[in-house]
Order: structure tokens, then C-alpha cells, then sequence
């Protein structure tokens, strides 16, 4: 066994493999750039070492930095977690040729399913079952809207070399396609410096269903069973559950056993991912292998009783698996929800700032936090948005369910807006209770989950009037706690006595004494303070609100509406129009760039830029003004 392993990651992934090999005595070296100096993973390792600035690109995605470091400090393994260069077949290649074990698969596994199309090949000639699609080395955008047109919409544009959602693209009819197009190579280019595509017949009401495989280099492989990851925004997971529900022993079996088959056909070893998409008749078809850790391993692990980041050592130092087909049960059901600093209101807009306040729920056998952030810390533009992980387990899935919600309802955080009321919302949901899941659920079930129905508000409006008053006197305590300290800022007299939290201090404070005291005076509700208001966790879902201000007569809306603002902090990577040219109506003016997400401004009429401030690659703050926008209707 090792001695010492480099991480090549960060965040809530190092966290939790620095647990893991501390736990089997193992050394750790964690590696860090500019924006992660003060880091709760660098704390935690034995050894640090710097690789450079916060863009990932220089430092993260540097492979000879991280060669270096690992030879610096006499790393024995390299555990390369999940993103970044976790399928990296150079990287993988660069640790052999300096006698450093990559812990995860060999070379030749990760060049078979780096590339989507290849490994459609490789399945179809493995009899695993595949959707009906385009996977071949003729890019011209002519064919691929032919294949497109052939096969008949709705289709799904995927990056060959894609994950995580980046460089996909839905298509609907043919008049989407050339845009849509345009829009998933860009994407892809940026994010993989790769834009073949993939043509894939889009199922209808799908199920996203996952085998998590296991193979040593003793010719020994398993499943540990099932993951549902079927609830996605923009094509990424939001909720993932184990086992999936309505899954019988024999579809269990059967989808098992075509994972193991898909794993053999390319001599994989360590911890891999059979994803497969399957419909309402049972049929089931491969997508792809991811060929790393999975980030909602951990409801494999709940529900198994297994540590698969120890599995992985065990198998990367030449050991065999540690337990056999038939030693491996089901016990109980687990849920992940991902703790996103975003804005489900907005497009689900990646949110950065300082979390001001951060206090989870208490850990117990059937609550789990995996995080790499504690409280004080800076959500960065850098690197994805993701605040942690909250794992929940217990013997059913209605147990398991109400773990999730009650866990969600006690989650504090400010500083940032999050999406733990719309995770609530979610898992209190008709359709979620009852398991009627799809990768199109938060779409066809939006008005429930962003509370936009007329009974909603019913029930909210008077449970929002009791909660009002227990925030005010919650805010009092603060203000009285707060009055004596120097250069308070309740000592200044411009406030106009507003009822709602106007600062980061009130708010935390607030939050506290929340936490502590809410529940007496509304027996079925938690209040948690926010920037702008407050929110509520009922039985019937999370609702925002916000205390109006008194009309004092002043418009304070932003007239200027000729000039565009930054949705989000973020780097611009395109100007799309040139000034002076006229554009329409939803035309793309530009495209901004952060934490891994794309987002297009659009032209709010037809008109035309007369200037824009940024220029491409530029850093922008979030409510900057981006351009002015002359309309033909001024």
C-alpha cells in the first residue's frame, strides 16, 4: 500500500480524500493556486504546494506542474478526484513515465471513452445496447444537420470529448439546428479544446440511470448497483438517489451485467461509471463510461456499506477487490442534493461572494456533508459553484426522503443566494415523493417547484405574516446584541427602520438566533434570513419573501434600459456583433463566461450596439454595464 499520495484537485473532493487515506494511514499532498491559499483541503493535508494562479488552466490543468509536485515531495499515487484532468489519458500517461501510479484506470480504457463516438463503437461491437445516432469523423455541419433531419427531432448535440453538460445542446426542429449547432462547439472548444459532435435521437422522458462498476488487475469485476441521477438542469445533476426507484432485481441484474460487460470490453481497472438512459418500457441504452469517481458516489457508498475511495487505493496499489458479487446488498436508501451557489430564479446564474454564515445540519449515520468550504470563504469565479454535498440514508426511500427535506430546511447560508429552497421545493414535489422522475422533471413540474401557483400563495400569505414578526423580533436581539460595539453599523440613522436585514452582520446574527428559536412560534415551519427578506421551509414547500417598502414616492426603477449589464461575475469570451450593425430582437450579443457555465446576453429589442465597455477576456463583475444598446423604438 502507499505511503503518500498527491490529489490532484481541490475543494469537497480532496476533503474527502484526504478522510479516506488519513483513515488507512496514508500521507497526503494537496496542491493549491492563488485562489485557494486559505483553503479548507490545504489545512488539511500534511504537505501543500503551490502550482500557480487561480485560472485552472494554469495551474489545476498543468500537468507538469502536478508531475513535479508529486516528484517533489515523493508521492508514491496520484488520486486525480473528478474534473480537471481526472480523465485525462496524457496525464495518466505522464505518472507511468515517471513511476507514479495513477489511481484510476490505464491509459488505454480512459483513450476508449475520452471519446464518446469511440466508445459507441466499442459498445455497439460489446452488443451493449445504444441510442440511435451520428457518431462519426464527418464534422461538416451540412451532414450533421442531415443525420439530424434523418433520424427526426427532438435530437441532442453532444461534445464527443463533453461531461457535465458543457457543449450540449437540445434541438427541437430544424430551424434550432445551425444556431444550436454553433453554440455546442463553441462551448465544447472552450471547455475541452474539442469540438467533434455527437448526433443522438433525444428520448422522451428518459431516466438517467447509472451502474457504478469496479475492477481490479486480477480479472475480477463488480456492480455496486444503481444510481438515479435522472433530475438535471442545463445537464447537470441536481438530486441523485440509490437504489433508483421502481427498479426490479431482474432490470437490476440485466443493466449490471452490461456495465460489467462494457468495463471488460476495454480491460478497465479502479472505480468507473456505466451511464445508461432508460425508458418507460425498461429498454435501456448506453450513453457513456466515465472513467474516474462519480461526485454522487457517496449514495453508492450509504447504501453499500463500502468506502469506494478506499477501493480505489486498495486496487491502484495491485490489490484485489475487496469483496465479490455476492458479498455486495442493498441496505436501505440514500439521496445526494448538490449545495449550489446559484440562482435557480435566474437561469440558475452561478453566485459568488463570501459566505458570511455557514452552518449545515449535524452529521449523524443518516446525515452526511461532504464540503470543501467553511464559513468566512469566497465562493470563487474560478472553479464550479458547489458549496457541498448533503447525504442522507435511511431503510426506505419515504424514510430517506424525509431525511432530505428536514436536513434542507435546517441549512444555513448567507452571503450568497443558493438553491436549497429550490432543493426543497423539489423533494417536497408530488411527482418526487412518488418517484415519477425523468431528466425532463424540473421542467415539466416548474410552477410546482418555483412556487408560481395562486394555492401556494394562499397558504404562504399568512404563515409569511407570523414569520414576519418572529424576524423582527429575531433582528431586534441582534440590533440590541450589536448597539454597544464600535462603529456599529445600527448606530447609523439612514436606515428609514426597515423591518427587512440590510447587512451581512444583522443577517448572521439573525440566522443564529433563528436557528435556535424559530421553531416554538410556528410549529411547522423554519424561517432562515436571507439578504432580501426571509424565506420558509413548510410542509408544502420553501417559500422567498420580502417585506415591501413603504412607496415614498421615488421610482427606483432603472429607466436606462438601453444599457446591459453582467448577469454574474465571470470572464467575457465573445463579442458576437459587431457595432453599429443592426440586430434582432433575441439576437446574442455576447457571451460570458463563469465557473464552467455559459450564458448569452441577448438584444432586448431590435436595435442595434453602440459601444461596448469589455473587451473579450476581460474580467467583469457581476451588474457591470457591458455595452449600450440603441433600440429602434427610442
Amino acid at each position: 500500500m502507499f505511503t503518500k499520495i498527491l490529489i490532484a484537485n481541490r475543494g469537497e473532493i480532496a476533503c474527502r480524500i484526504i478522510k479516506t487515506a488519513r483513515h488507512m494511514g496514508i500521507a497526503t499532498v494537496a496542491v493549491y493556486s492563488d485562489a485557494d491559499r486559505d483553503a479548507l483541503y490545504v489545512k488539511m493535508a500534511d504537505e501543500a504546494v503551490y502550482i500557480g494562479p487561480a485560472p485552472s488552466n494554469e495551474s489545476y490543468l498543468v500537468v507538469e506542474k502536478l508531475i513535479q509536485a508529486a516528484i517533489e515531495t515523493g508521492a508514491q499515487a496520484v488520486h486525480p478526484g473528478y474534473g480537471f484532468l481526472s480523465e485525462n489519458a496524457e496525464f495518466c500517461r505522464q505518472c507511468a513515465a515517471n513511476n507514479i501510479t495513477f489511481i484510476g484506470p490505464p491509459v488505454e480504457a480512459i483513450l476508449a471513452m475520452g471519446s464518446k463516438s469511440a466508445a459507441k463503437t466499442i459498445m455497439a461491437n460489446a452488443d451493449v445496447p445504444l441510442v440511435p445516432g451520428y457518431h462519426g469523423d464527418d464534422q461538416s455541419p451540412d451532414l450533421l444537420k442531415h443525420e439530424a433531419d434523418t433520424m427526426g427531432y427532438p435530437v441532442l448535440l453532444k461534445a464527443a470529448a463533453g461531461g457535465g453538460g458543457k457543449g450540449m445542446r437540445a434541438v427541437y426542429s430544424a430551424a434550432e439546428f445551425d444556431s444550436a449547432l454553433h453554440a455546442a462547439k463553441r462551448e465544447a472548444l472552450n471547455s475541452f479544446n474539442d469540438d467533434i459532435m455527437l448526433v443522438e435521437k433525444y428520448l422522451l422522458k428518459p431516466r438517467h440511470v447509472e451502474i457504478q462498476v469496479f475492477c481490479d488487475s486480477h480479472q475480477n469485476a463488480v456492480y455496486l448497483f444503481e444510481r438515479d441521477c435522472s433530475v438535471q438542469r442545463r445537464h447537470q445533476k441536481v438530486i441523485e438517489e440509490a437504489p433508483a426507484p421502481g427498479m426490479t432485481p431482474e432490470l437490476r441484474e440485466k443493466m449490471g451485467a452490461a456495465a460489467i460487460k462494457a468495463a471488460r470490453s476495454i480491460h478497465y481497472e479502479g472505480a468507473g461509471t456505466v451511464e445508461f438512459l432508460l425508458d418507460s418500457r425498461g429498454d435501456f441504452f448506453f450513453m457513456e463510461m466515465n472513467t474516474r469517481l462519480q461526485v454522487e458516489h457517496p449514495v453508492t457508498e450509504m447504501i453499500s456499506g463500502q468506502d469506494l475511495v478506499a477501493w480505489q487505493l486498495i486496487v491502484a496499489a495491485g490489490e484485489p477487490l475487496p469483496c465479490s458479487q455476492e458479498q455486495l446488498k442493498i441496505n436501505g436508501h440514500a439521496f445526494e442534493a448538490r449545495i449550489y451557489a446559484e440562482d435557480p430564479d435566474n437561469d440558475f446564474l452561478p453566485a459568488t461572494g463570501c459566505l458570511s454564515l455557514l452552518t449545515p445540519p449535524a452529521e449523524s449515520s443518516h446525515v452526511r456533508v461532504d464540503t470543501g468550504v467553511v464559513e468566512g470563504d469566497e465562493v470563487s469565479i474560478y472553479y464550479d459553484p458547489m458549496i457541498a454535498k448533503l447525504i442522507v440514508w435511511d431503510t426506505n426511500r419515504t424514510r430517506a426522503l424525509a431525511r432530505l427535506t428536514e436536513a434542507l430546511s435546517r441549512y444555513r447560508v448567507a452571503g450568497v443566494t443558493t438553491n436549497i429552497g429550490f432543493l426543497y421545493n423539489l423533494a417536497t414535489s408530488s411527482a418526487f415523493r412518488a418517484g415519477d422522475v425523468d431528466t425532463g422533471f424540473i421542467e415539466h413540474h416548474s410552477d410546482e417547484i418555483f412556487r408560481r401557483r395562486e394555492e401556494d400563495i394562499d397558504y404562504a400569505a399568512p404563515l409569511a405574516a407570523s414569520a414576519a414578526l418572529t424576524l423582527r423580533q429575531a433582528h431586534a436581539i441582534a440590533i440590541a446584541r450589536q448597539s454597544n460595539e464600535t462603529n456599529s453599523p445600527w448606530h447609523l440613522s439612514n436606515s428609514w427602520g426597515r423591518p427587512r436585514p440590510t447587512h451581512p452582520l444583522q443577517i448572521q446574527q439573525s440566522q443564529r438566533i433563528l436557528c435556535a428559536n424559530t421553531e416554538t412560534d410556528l410549529s411547522h415551519s423554519s424561517i432562515v434570513a436571507t439578504e432580501y427578506g426571509f424565506g420558509l421551509f413548510t410542509p408544502q414547500g420553501y417559500f422567498s419573501c420580502r417585506e415591501l417598502l413603504p412607496d415614498l414616492g421615488v421610482d427606483n426603477l432603472d429607466t436606462d434600459s438601453g444599457n446591459l449589464k453582467a448577469p454574474m461575475h465571470g470572464t467575457l469570451i465573445g463579442l458576437m456583433v459587431d457595432i453599429g450593425v443592426a440586430v434582432k430582437k433575441g439576437d446574442i450579443l455576447l457571451v460570458m463566461e463563469a465557473m464552467k457555465m455559459e450564458h448569452t446576453v441577448l438584444a432586448p429589442s431590435d436595435g442595434l450596439v453602440t459601444e461596448f465597455y469589455f473587451k473579450a477576456g476581460a474580467l467583469v463583475e457581476g451588474g457591470a454595464e457591458l455595452l449600450s444598446f440603441e433600440g429602434h423604438d427610442r
